[in-house]
């Protein structure tokens, strides 16, 4: 009876330190005499001492801050990038099997092809196609990883870094940008605003009285000025009439003699 006794507390002791709990975002890769055996999928399991070992993956989504590189572009500038990598593990058994660090290969592989893809752009590319490059990054590291059991999600390219030379190049660049847009902008209202005095002024030309009318309202905005001393220059049409009534007064003094 005791042996008995004995042997059920055996049993449960040994069943207590075999009893694995896999949780719901994780995967268990089994091991039995040092081959892989099978997946264990969430919940409890028993791996026996001895024979049988598991070791956890866990299956969420990662974030891994990729470090600063020293990186040259394409047009022979040098510039500091950092970015961040999202990436999962896809099959567990082969993140455990196929490579002895998954989380560190990954991290210099993203950093080998960010070099990379950094010298293939040049500066201007670089700044303006962020995410043309990063999903480039992405492509490259994810086929790469693939046999390791692991889907790259994203690239993200946090920081790009200048030499403080080429911050001050590029500050003059876009400022002398701003200058010759607000020439070409002030240009082009000087431009409509000729157009628009030439078809008023073609307008007022043909019509009689106009200009007799604008020279009255001229005077009239004048009139609300503080200053003591106007200069006023008489239409061509008043000058002509006083020139005709000089005419006619001459042949009538000429009549009389």
């Amino acid at each position: 009876m005791d042996i008995i006794i004995l042997l059920i507390i055996i049993i449960f002791v040994l069943i207590a330190v075999s009893l694995r709990q896999i949780n719901e975002y994780e995967r268990g890769v089994k091991f039995q005499l040092g081959r892989f055996c099978l997946i264990m999928n969430p919940g409890w399991h028993l791996v026996w001492p001895v024979i049988q070992t598991m070791q956890k993956i866990d299956v969420r989504v990662r974030a891994v801050d990729v470090p600063d590189q020293e990186a040259i572009t394409k047009d022979n500038i040098s510039v500091r990038i950092n970015a961040v990598i999202y990436y999962k593990i896809s099959d567990a058994a082969k993140a455990v099997i196929e490579v002895e660090n998954f989380a560190y290969a990954v991290s210099q592989l993203a950093q080998t092809t960010m070099r990379n893809a950094t010298g293939e752009v040049s500066l201007d590319e670089l700044l303006s196609n962020r995410e043309e490059i990063s999903s480039r990054i992405q492509k490259i590291v994810d086929q790469a990883s693939d046999p390791w059991g692991i889907k790259v999600i994203n690239v993200e390219l946090k920081d790009i870094q200048l030499p403080e030379e080429m911050k001050r190049t590029i500050a003059k660049q876009a400022e002398a940008e701003r200058e010759k847009r607000a020439v070409i902008i002030k240009a082009e209202g000087e431009v409509i605003a000729a157009e628009n005095m030439a078809k008023a002024a073609e307008t007022l030309s043909r019509s009689n009285g106009a200009l007799h009318l604008r020279t009255l309202q001229s005077i009239n905005d004048l009139s609300s000025d503080q200053s003591n001393t106007v200069i006023f220059a008489l239409p061509l049409e008043v000058l002509r009439a006083f020139e005709g009534w000089n005419k006619i007064k001459n042949n009538h003094d000429e009549r009389n003699q």
